[in-house]
């Protein structure tokens, strides 16, 4: 089986998936058009096909002549609300909805990656299971796993890719433990009495609440945490209050994100409801405060991440892999982390040259289309390296 031949000759089609993805995007839970090629193409390898779980979701299970472990490897399919502002020639036909973050490119992927697993079933000892989530930017993993994802029980290893165009095409980076942070979304309201701007003393103003509740709070990630071990960032990300300069509102509202690379989820909550909290007693106003989980903390399991590696050797050489990918970004993969022994790395899509070095969820993103085959043969070469490892453990 030569894995790199086999890739090169599905190029076209890979590009092609991709394309027509990127022209047609869904956002989360809405991904209708995207589900059904998606499922289409896996019934036509002769896979067993379960559709509509959460909705959009899509799980097929490929099943080798040997019995044996189970494998998952998962694609992402939803789009963003964005207006794409690329030029492509095959640029999203469905106005403000924009895939800039690469799930085409993830789905065109794993599909390939299936179609070239699917005739070498010979060469699999046991099963791969191919997850197409949806709502990936909000809780769709989850979602897919209360709809009965793992109804015939979890698998025994997991394994995702992203498309990232911060690091150079041609290059793979991963690290072992927390990898993606947890990010909390909070919404505060701070209600104190409206009045005049011209008599304060007769009002309690909500204002001066809210500035000294983004004030303090820097206290709490800068001198209640250590910034090497529990990496830590509180963002306000919008504050909404009042009508006119000679108002003093009745109530102001605040909001934003609470993000961190460590596991002390339960202190943050409390440290941040109590400084909200005192802060509002001590000026006199009442509040509101709701947190949100968006996503927990993505953490790589050590010994998955070695066996990532070799074949990232493998297919990029050690010179371009990068072992420090820790970052305040999200990922819903981490729903997957938390119940199985799991992997989930980078693959670079970034060139100057061809304008695919810009942002994630920016209105000119785009990947480049030679990144592609990197993330094919690494799900192809992990996928097989798992199984023959648990098989030789039996």
């Amino acid at each position: 089986m030569n894995i790199d031949e086999e890739v090169k000759a599905f190029s076209s089609e890979l590009i092609e998936l991709r394309r027509n993805f990127h022209s047609h995007p869904e956002i989360g839970f809405k991904e209708f058009r995207t589900s059904g090629i998606i499922a289409d193409y896996l019934e036509s390898l002769g896979m067993e096909v379960r559709k509509n779980i959460a909705g959009t979701g899509v799980s097929a299970l490929l099943k080798g002549h040997e019995e044996g472990a189970r494998v998952l490897l998962r694609s992402d399919m939803d789009a963003l609300p964005v207006r794409e502002e690329t030029g492509l020639d095959f640029a999203s036909e469905n106005e403000g909805v924009m895939h800039a973050c690469g799930h085409d490119g993830h789905m065109a992927m794993l599909l390939v990656a299936a179609k070239i697993l699917s005739s070498h079933t010979d060469r699999i000892k046991g099963s791969i299971q191919f997850v197409f989530q949806p709502n990936e930017e909000e809780a769709g993993a989850e979602k897919m796993i209360e709809d009965g994802l793992f109804e015939d029980g979890l698998p025994d290893g997991a394994l995702g890719i992203h498309l990232w165009s911060p690091l150079p095409t041609g290059t793979i980076g991963i690290n072992a433990g927390p990898i993606m942070a947890a990010s909390h979304y909070f919404y505060i309201t701070v209600k104190g009495k409206g009045g005049h701007a011209g008599i304060p003393h007769k009002a309690v103003d909500p204002v001066d609440t809210a500035a000294k509740i983004v004030e303090d709070m820097q206290h709490l990630q800068t001198r209640e945490l250590d910034a090497l071990e529990e990496p830590t960032v509180i963002m306000f990300t919008g504050i909404h209050g009042g009508s006119a300069p000679t108002v003093v509102p009745s109530e102001v509202e605040l909001m934003g994100s609470i993000r961190f690379l460590h596991d002390r989820e339960e202190f943050l909550h409390r440290r941040f409801e109590e400084t909200v909290s005192h802060i509002c007693s001590m000026t006199g106003t009442d509040h509101d405060l709701k947190i949100v989980t968006g996503n927990r903390l993505l953490s790589n399991h050590p010994e998955l991440t070695e066996l990532v590696l070799a074949q990232a050797e493998n297919t990029v050489g050690r010179e371009n892999i990068s072992g420090n990918m820790r970052m305040m970004v999200g990922e819903d993969f981490a729903e997957f982390s938390r119940r199985i022994d799991s992997a989930f790395y980078f693959v670079g899509t970034g060139n100057r040259e061809k304008g695919t070095d810009i942002s994630h969820h920016h209105p000119h993103f785009n990947i480049d289309e030679d990144s592609l085959a990197t993330g094919v043969k690494m799900h192809v070469r992990t996928a097989l390296a798992f199984l023959d490892k648990k098989a030789s453990e039996r």
